[in-house]
């Protein structure tokens, strides 16, 4: 299964960055990721629901590590290309090994900024 296509909607608040949608196959949408500022830097929260008890339980989420972090790579890859280009680069990634490439130089970009500052 491959993303086959990433929306981001960026948002002005401290921890949350963005929404996204994903498309998988170009045949079945996930709507309500996030991208969040957490404590260790930016990741991305599965759509999830408030539960009777407060808490909040993944709608739909992977089932292991790697593909977990292959869909973050790919969104987070969205989500810093929709920071740089303001949206105007529309057609995203839909090869993964592209993208964990890209967000692997991205992640390399950022942390030299980093240091730099």
């Amino acid at each position: 299964m491959q993303i086959t296509e990433v929306k981001v909607f960026p948002v002005e608040e401290e921890k949350l960055k963005a929404y996204v949608t994903i498309t998988l196959d170009d045949c079945f949408i996930v709507r309500d990721l996030k991208v969040i500022n957490g404590k260790n830097g930016m990741f991305v929260a599965m759509p999830s629901k408030k539960t009777r008890d407060g808490s909040f339980k993944d709608i739909a989420h992977p089932l292991n590590s790697d593909t977990r972090r292959e869909m973050e790579q790919i969104i987070l890859a969205a989500y810093q290309d929709e920071m740089v280009t303001g949206g105007q680069d529309v057609a995203h990634i839909a090869d993964a090994g592209a993208a964990a490439l890209l967000a692997s130089e991205i992640s390399a970009n950022v942390m030299m900024d980093m240091t730099a500052e």
